[in-house]
C-alpha cells in the first residue's frame, strides 16, 4: 500500500456539545476499513507523538487510524480537567469513528500511559462497536503509581507533568490577547525549567505552592485526596470483568506503572478474557531502544526488532488483526501467534514466551538481612540485633534512577548506586558471589522488623545487582509509609513490583534499606502532620531487627532450572 490520505482536525460532538478534534490517517481504496483509536492529551499533531503512535505506519497495514485530541487540549474544545472526561468521551468517541466515511464499524484502541488508560475507560463504558483495546504502559490502581505508591505521593512525576501540560492551558487561556499570556507562559516555563531546585523543594508537598503561583490544572494527586471517590475517573482495579473484550498489554521493567500493566493482564485473564502480555527492559516516555539507563540490554531489546519477532507497530497489528474484521492478514506469522505471555529476561537480555504471569514455576525464597551487612539464606540467629541510623528530611537520600518519570536532572532505568551507598542513612546488605545464575521472575517483597521513634515515618527497600567490578545497579525498589509505631516494634511489608532478571555466577544480590528516595516520593517529615499542611520536620532515629524472633527479609520468585532463553 503506497498512498496515505491525512485529514486534519476532523470535528467529533460530544454528547454535550462539545467539539473534540482529530487527524485521520487513510489508506487508498474503497474498501471498508476497521478503525485503530487513540486519545490524548498531548497534540495529536506533534512530531513527538505522531513517531510514538505511527499512524502512518498502521495505515499501511490497513487501518483507518484516528488520532484525537482529549477535551480541553490543543485543537478541540472544552475545559482541560485531566482523567474527568475519558469515560463518557471515549463512550462517544468510538461511536463517532466506527461511523467515519470507509469505516466498517469496528474499533480499537492503542496508545501508553494517559492513552492506555483513555483506553480502559472507554471500555468500561461499553461502546458496542468498539472490539479490542492495547493499553500501554498505564497504571490500574492510581493510588498504587500515578498519585501515590505505599502511601507516599509520586511527586517526582506529579510536579512536572501537571507544569509541563499546563503550558497548552495558558496558551489557551490567553488566545484571544497572546501579548497578555506572553509573561505567565514564561513565567510557568521558568517554573518547569527550575522544578529541581525550586518547586521539589518546597513545602507542603501535598499541596505544592508552585500550582497556585501558576494556576493550572494538576493531575490528581491532590484532588483525589481532596474530594472522596474522583479517583474512581481513572481507576480500573476491581473493575476489569466488566469488560468483555481482548486486550494486549505491553509494559516496561522500568516503566513506572509497570505493576498496573501486570495487575491488568492478571485482571483479564481471571475474568477469563482474551489476554497477551509483552513486557521489554523499557522506561516510561522512551523511544523502546536498546539502552536504559546504564545498560545496553542488546539489539534484541529493540522496539523495532523484539528479538526478530517485529516492531511493536507489527506486533500491534498483527494482533489486532485477529480481532477487528475486515484487518488485513498478519504480515508475521508470529504476530498473529503471540504467546499469552512473552517477556524480555534481564541480565540473560533474551526474549521468553511463558503460558502465564506470574509463572507458576517460580518459587518464593526468602533472603534475610543479616548482622555485618550480610545477605543469607540461612535465617539469623537469636542474638543478631539490630542496625541503626538516623533519618533526616532536610538531606533525604535523593532518587538515583528506577521506575521513574521526573524531571530530567534524574535518569530513570537501571543507573549506578555507588553515590547513595556512601550515605549513612542508607544500609546495604550483600550476598556473597553467586555460585550460579539465578533467575528471579514475578513479584518482590520486604518484610522489615523495625522500630522509630517519629509518629510517622518511610521504609524504602531496593535490590541491587552488583557486578565483579564492584558496580551496582537497582532493579526494584519500594516504599511503605507507616504511622502509629512510635517507640514500638513492628512488622511492615514493602512492595517491590515486579521484574524479570537474571543475576549472573559471580555476581551478589544487594539490598538497600533506609526511609527515602526524594524527590521521586515526596519526603516524611516524620511528624505525623498531614502532607497537605506540613511544613516543619524532625529527624527520625530508625532501627532494623534482624534476629530469630524478628527476620528481616527479601522474598525473591526464583525460577529454578536452566536459565536459557
Amino acid at each position: 500500500m503506497s498512498e496515505i490520505r491525512i485529514e486534519f482536525d476532523v470535528p467529533a460532538q460530544m454528547r454535550d456539545g462539545t467539539v473534540l478534534k482529530a487527524d485521520i490517517y487513510r489508506p487508498a481504496g474503497d474498501r471498508r476499513r476497521p478503525v485503530l483509536l487513540s486519545r490524548l492529551p498531548y497534540n495529536k499533531s506533534g512530531p513527538v507523538m505522531v513517531q510514538l503512535l505511527n499512524p502512518v505506519g498502521l495505515a499501511k497495514r490497513g487501518y483507518i487510524v484516528v488520532l484525537q485530541d482529549t477535551r480541553g487540549r490543543f485543537a478541540s474544545e472544552g475545559e482541560w480537567d485531566p482523567l474527568t472526561y475519558e469515560e463518557q468521551d471515549g463512550y462517544d468517541t468510538v461511536r463517532w469513528a466506527a461511523s467515519l466515511p470507509g469505516a466498517n464499524g469496528s474499533v480499537g484502541m492503542y496508545g501508553a500511559s494517559y492513552l492506555g488508560n483513555a483506553q480502559w475507560m472507554a471500555a468500561l463504558a461499553k461502546p458496542p462497536e468498539l472490539t479490542a483495546i492495547a493499553p500501554m504502559m498505564t497504571w490500574s490502581e492510581p493510588d498504587d503509581g500515578l498519585f501515590a505508591r505505599g502511601g507516599a505521593t509520586e511527586f517526582g512525576f506529579c510536579v512536572p507533568w501537571s507544569l509541563l501540560h499546563g503550558l497548552n492551558t495558558v496558551i489557551r487561556r490567553h488566545a484571544g490577547d497572546p501579548d497578555s499570556g506572553a509573561k505567565p507562559l514564561l513565567s510557568l516555563i521558568e517554573e518547569f525549567d527550575d522544578v529541581a531546585s525550586k518547586a521539589y523543594q518546597e513545602l507542603p508537598a501535598g499541596r505544592p505552592p508552585v500550582f497556585r503561583r501558576q494556576d493550572v490544572p494538576e493531575i490528581g494527586s491532590e484532588r483525589s485526596r481532596r474530594e472522596s471517590g474522583w479517583s474512581s475517573a481513572c481507576r480500573i482495579a476491581g473493575r476489569h470483568a466488566e469488560i468483555d473484550l481482548p486486550s494486549l498489554t505491553i509494559g516496561g521493567w522500568y516503566d513506572m506503572f509497570l505493576q498496573g500493566s501486570l495487575d491488568g493482564y492478571m485482571a483479564m485473564r481471571a475474568a477469563g478474557r482474551p489476554a497477551n502480555l509483552v513486557v521489554g527492559p523499557w522506561v516510561h516516555g522512551a523511544t523502546f531502544g536498546p539502552q536504559t539507563g546504564d545498560v545496553n540490554f542488546g539489539l534484541a531489546a529493540s522496539g523495532d526488532l523484539l528479538g526478530l519477532t517485529g516492531s511493536l507497530t507489527d506486533i500491534q497489528a498483527d494482533w489486532f488483526a485477529r480481532w477487528l474484521p475486515g484487518a488485513d492478514e498478519p504480515r508475521n506469522p508470529s504476530g498473529a501467534g503471540l504467546p499469552p505471555v512473552f517477556l524480555f529476561v534481564m541480565g540473560a537480555n533474551t526474549w521468553r514466551a511463558e503460558q502465564s504471569w506470574p509463572l507458576e514455576r517460580a518459587v518464593d525464597t526468602s533472603v534475610y538481612l543479616r548482622a555485618e551487612g550480610s545477605l543469607s539464606l540461612e535465617p539469623p540467629s537469636a542474638d543478631e540485633g539490630y542496625d541503626a541510623y538516623a533519618y533526616d528530611p532536610a538531606d533525604p537520600c535523593p532518587t538515583t534512577g528506577g521506575a521513574i518519570l521526573m524531571s530530567t536532572e534524574y535518569r530513570s532505568g537501571p543507573v549506578d548506586q555507588a553515590a547513595i551507598e556512601r550515605r549513612a542513612d542508607l544500609l546495604v546488605y550483600d550476598s556473597a558471589p553467586l555460585e550460579s545464575d539465578v533467575e528471579v521472575t514475578g513479584r518482590i517483597k520486604a518484610i522489615l522488623h523495625t522500630r522509630t521513634d517519629a509518629p510517622s515515618t518511610d521504609w524504602v527497600v531496593r535490590l541491587c545487582d552488583v557486578d565483579p567490578s564492584g558496580r551496582s545497579l537497582n532493579v526494584v525498589d519500594g516504599i511503605a509509609r507507616v504511622e502509629g509505631q512510635q517507640d514500638a516494634f513492628a512488622e511492615n511489608t514493602v512492595d517491590l513490583w515486579s521484574t524479570s532478571y537474571l543475576f549472573k555466577k559471580g555476581h551478589r544480590l544487594r539490598v538497600h534499606l533506609t526511609s527515602s528516595n526524594f524527590p521521586r516520593w515526596d519526603r516524611n517529615l516524620n511528624t505525623g502532620e498531614s502532607i497537605d499542611t506540613g511544613t516543619a520536620w524532625q529527624v527520625a532515629n530508625q532501627q532494623v531487627v534482624h534476629d530469630a524472633a524478628r527476620p528481616s527479609r527479601i522474598v525473591l520468585p526464583i525460577v529454578p532450572g536452566p536459565q536459557a532463553g
